[in-house]
């Protein structure tokens, strides 16, 4: 069974959006601007992995909002994304972004389900 493993909150403007979520929920936020992306940490985590500590917890990111990701993002970890991709595509839905590698052996992808919701892949470890 793949679980959810993380989130994404596209934003208009990133530090807005940055400080609404760090100021309400009080998560930690870390910038990574090669990436143009931010880091939302939701709870404690483990210093030498960056893994949360709490179970059943998921972190997540923001990033500008761009034509294609319009809503809030959903990520299902999975095996194999290319697996996972043939199977979406067989049962109707749509690839948007295929296999995009992130860091170390960490891959995501972004794909349109049956009912026109984009939702994310990650294979791997950062």
């Amino acid at each position: 069974m793949d679980g959810v493993v993380h989130f994404e909150i596209p934003a208009m403007n990133v530090k807005r959006a940055k400080d609404f979520y760090t100021s309400i929920f009080g998560w930690n936020a870390e910038d990574y601007p090669q990436m143009n992306y931010t880091l939302f940490h939701t709870g404690e985590v483990d210093k030498k992995t960056r893994m949360l500590k709490k179970p059943g917890m998921i972190n997540g990111g923001m990033m500008k909002r761009n034509s294609k990701i319009k809503s809030p993002v959903v990520y299902m970890y999975v095996k194999s994304i290319s697996a996972t991709l043939n199977k979406i595509k067989k049962q109707g839905g749509k690839v948007v972004t295929g296999k995009t590698h992130v860091s170390g052996n960490m891959y995501t992808a972004y794909f349109k389900d049956s009912e026109g919701n984009i939702m994310g892949l990650a294979q791997g470890m950062m």
